[in-house]
């Protein structure tokens, strides 16, 4: 996330009002009574209004008690990127600076004060509001990492930067508002609506930003977006107006305001925070209009809407936004004393880190076996088949399988991590589950909850996902899923994803209706559609495609199970119900896997003796010479 320095508009008041308590907005935003806390947040008050006028602005949107706690939240982004910004100091000072200030809070929310005024009141913050601020460490690392410059190959890139700087800061926010009672609920089937709307809001400040980012010799557009418009990247590094950077601007705030336009983002969600999206968009449309009309001095001072086209946004907004958090009761957290020390189960911004552990090891001491880089599959994905029949072969109910199936499941997940495996995909929970007795379902769905919440997964190095449909699912599940997502997203190990109500044909019935709203908005030719296009529009498209998928349980299809990504998986199938499998049949599976030739297609690897004369395709047929005679392991390295 970047924000700079920009003229400050005329201040609203000071929202000084009554001590905290559950109730309507009416109430005191929570800062405590400790002086030094207040004039903390004060401070952070004016930070954010200081970099960022219009962030400034949209709080003042939210109910008081949840306005010093973002003002905390982007006065510290506004604090580490002014360390990553400073003009005229070397990069690597920079980025030493901003990971001494990351640092320096990891110790301060351990103590649970600050010396440093900023980060006193986002301790306060954390504590007060239990945030999780282990999200925040990607962004930091994002920010320490832009003191040594940024170019972007193409918008992938660019939105990857996008995701990682500014997404985590504003899922803060959005917990705020879990907390407060007010959700501001993001539907999962709108998930694309939301990426696209951060993008916008990303490209609009770049946009803005151009003449104060080229200055300290950063272009932070992507090379995709310029090279259409050829001499548009030199004359930009030039700082040089030209009918191509013209042509290119106009096409990329043509670009953003299309994807701040995004009414469905809203749909379900608490009207007060309705309201300060809608007013975001409004006011980042503004925004273009500005950077629109400012010609060559775009790449001399950053562009301002008139004070006029702002006030008919605002106004109204105020109106509005005052009359839905007054019929709205709020939960307030109680003033914390100032001498306290954090007493929060959520982890500070690298407790993830510093508590990661390695799994343990087999009951029986068995070591993974060395598979050579080239013989390891990338992608493994598992049907966990055969929980009910193992319980129902024991004289048990179906539903105590599963609870059996998730210690192996550990088991395969602790190999993973031991053989080094990059993806592991699970086949948890089916679109066609739903038909099974109800109790099983919710068993089911409740060893996944308590596996997310309780599980002994937590401090490995593992980044969780997951794939399927939200609509059915139980909220709390839900939520979990998510917040196990947002807490695991900058782990470096085995990425974990779990299918959940998920089915094949529904992720691509799916996708093909996001493809044809892609087309409608224009963002994709419906005559030029192919995979990559198809692959952008998956809930992960980052997952690689299967190399191998194993299913247990003595049945041998897919069911379902990841059709896109499993085209050329290598298929194994065992005999073993899911409860009875442990690491050591994932590391036998790796080894199937190694001895297979891959083809995708292509024609097969001959063996040595290839030249020898083949007999006569008639006689070959009669005789039976014709049929393949190898050993056992020849037959595997023939592949499929």
């Amino acid at each position: 996330m970047r924000t700079h320095p920009h003229p400050q508009p005329t201040p609203a008041p000071f929202d000084d009002v009554t001590p905290a308590r559950r109730g309507r907005t009416a109430g005191r935003a929570p800062m405590g009574e400790d002086p030094l806390l207040r004039a903390a947040y004060q401070l952070c008050r004016r930070t954010t209004r200081a970099h960022d006028p219009a962030i400034h602005t949209l709080v003042q949107l939210m109910p008081a008690v949840l306005r010093p706690a973002c003002w905390a939240l982007w006065a510290a982004a506004s604090a580490l990127d002014d360390l990553a910004d400073r003009p005229g100091v070397e990069p690597a000072r920079r980025a030493a600076d901003v990971e001494a200030w990351t640092k320096a809070l990891e110790h301060d929310l351990s103590v649970g004060t600050s010396a440093d005024p900023i980060r006193h009141a986002l301790v306060d913050t954390a504590v007060r509001w239990r945030l999780d601020l282990s999200g925040l460490r990607g962004a930091m690392a994002t920010t320490r990492d832009d003191a040594h410059g940024l170019r972007f190959a193409d918008w992938a890139q660019w939105q990857a930067w996008c995701n990682r700087g500014l997404v985590p800061w504003v899922d803060q926010v959005r917990h705020l508002f879990d907390q407060a009672g007010a959700p501001m609920t993001l539907r999962l089937d709108r998930q694309a609506d939301y990426r696209h709307f951060i993008d916008g809001a990303q490209l609009t400040d770049t946009l803005t930003d151009l003449g104060t980012d080229l200055a300290q010799g950063h272009l932070l557009l992507p090379r995709e977006a310029m090279d259409p418009f050829p001499g548009a990247e030199e004359d930009l590094t030039r700082g040089c107006w030209s009918p191509a950077v013209a042509a290119l601007i106009a096409d990329l705030t043509a670009l953003a305001r299309h994807r701040v336009i995004r009414p469905a983002l809203t749909r379900g969600m608490h009207p007060g925070a309705a309201i300060v999206l809608d007013t975001a968009a409004a006011l980042m449309r503004l925004q273009l209009d500005a950077v629109d009309a400012a010609g060559p001095t775009l790449l001399a001072r950053p562009p301002r809407p008139s004070v006029a086209a702002r006030a008919r946004v605002l106004l109204p907004a105020r109106l509005r936004s005052a009359v839905a958090w007054n019929l709205t009761p709020l939960t307030v957290p109680a003033a914390r004393p100032a001498t306290a020390v954090v007493e929060t189960t959520e982890p500070g911004p690298t407790a993830d880190d510093t508590a990661l552990r390695p799994p343990p090891p087999h009951r029986d001491d068995a070591r993974p076996p060395r598979i050579a880089a080239d013989k390891m599959p990338e992608h493994v994905a598992v049907i966990m088949d055969g929980n009910g029949r193992w319980a129902q072969q024991r004289g048990l109910p179906r539903q105590d399988g599963h609870r059996v199936g998730a210690a192996a499941a550990h088991e395969v997940i602790h190999g993973a991590l031991e053989i080094g495996l990059r993806h592991l995909t699970l086949y948890a929970f089916s679109t066609e589950n739903w038909k099974r007795d109800p109790e099983e379902v919710a068993t089911i769905l409740e060893v996944i909850h308590h596996e997310l919440v309780e599980g002994p997964l937590r401090d490995l190095d593992i980044r969780k996902r997951w794939a399927g449909r939200p609509d059915r699912l139980p909220h709390d599940l839900v939520e979990a899923l998510v917040r196990e997502e947002r807490r695991t997203r900058d782990r470096t190990g085995l990425t974990l994803t779990m299918c959940i109500d998920y089915g094949g044909r529904d992720e691509i019935a799916r996708i093909a209706a996001a493809l044809v709203q892609a087309a409608r908005d224009g963002d994709v030719d419906p005559h030029l559609i192919g995979p990559d296009d198809v692959a952008r529009h998956l809930p992960h498209p980052d997952m690689p495609d299967v190399d191998l998928l194993w299913r247990t349980g003595d049945e041998q299809r897919t069911s379902n199970f990841l059709p896109w990504h499993a085209a050329y998986a290598e298929l194994y199938f065992t005999p073993d119900f899911w409860p009875d499998v442990d690491r050591r049949d994932l590391w036998q599976a790796i080894t199937e896997y190694g001895r297979r030739q891959r083809r995708h297609g292509a024609a097969p690897s001959l063996p040595p003796d290839h030249h020898r004369p083949s007999p006569h395709p008639a006689r070959a047929l009669a005789t039976g010479r014709g049929r393949y005679r190898g050993t056992p392991d020849d037959l595997a390295n023939r592949g499929s």
